[in-house]
């Protein structure tokens, strides 16, 4: 008997890989070959100011966008918020955009997530809500940081350690393939639904 093929496609590799890269034009491929699909979730894409990084922002797959970290917010209310290095995390604007997007619904095709990291794991709902739709039946594409220093962050080893997932380890010289391998095996998924 044929395995079944994994239904948690996570992607990881050092940062500045390509993950997020990746993960969009699988996501871009898709819409074009599948149009009928109904994919839901989001991605962070960095904020740049004159070259430098200054933040990153949250992403829905229909364009919605709104901060997710800034080196550059100063307002009376971020003080509190939760930081990752230089970066203080808005973890509202994450719950209130990031979050809604990974509803399980019945007429969801595939979730895409990028990223499942540290920043994100600072609100108390999204990591349950990652994990209702890994418990669906429901096909999902994430990205998931590489474990830093041996280490890799609990709300992330838990997933890479699902045992319904599959870990996609991105370098240079592997993109092209890993793009089309994954692409293969969430449209053939996807043709079954």
């Amino acid at each position: 008997m044929a395995a079944v093929p994994s239904r948690c496609l996570l992607v990881t590799g050092p940062p500045g890989v390509g993950k997020t890269t990746l993960v969009m034009r699988v996501f871009e491929t898709l819409r074009a070959s599948h149009p009928h699909l109904t994919i839901r979730g989001f991605y962070t894409r960095e904020v740049r100011e004159n070259g430098e990084r200054v933040g990153f922002e949250v992403v829905t797959l229909d364009g919605r966008s709104g901060p997710l970290a800034s080196s550059k917010v100063s307002s009376p209310e971020s003080g509190r918020w939760p930081t990752v290095g230089k970066y203080k995390v808005d973890v509202a604007s994450l719950e209130s955009l990031a979050v809604p997007e990974l509803q399980v619904r019945e007429d969801t095709d595939l979730f895409i997530i990028d990223e499942v990291g540290k920043m994100e794991l600072f609100s108390s709902a999204f990591f349950p809500a990652v994990m209702r739709v890994i418990e669906s039946n429901i096909p999902l594409l994430a990205t998931i940081p590489i474990p830093r220093y041996g280490r890799d962050i609990p709300g992330v080893a838990r997933l890479r350690n699902h045992p319904g997932a599959a870990v996609f380890t991105l370098n240079t010289g592997n993109r092209d393939v890993m793009r089309e391998t994954i692409y293969n095996q969430l449209s053939s998924l996807l043709q079954k639904r």
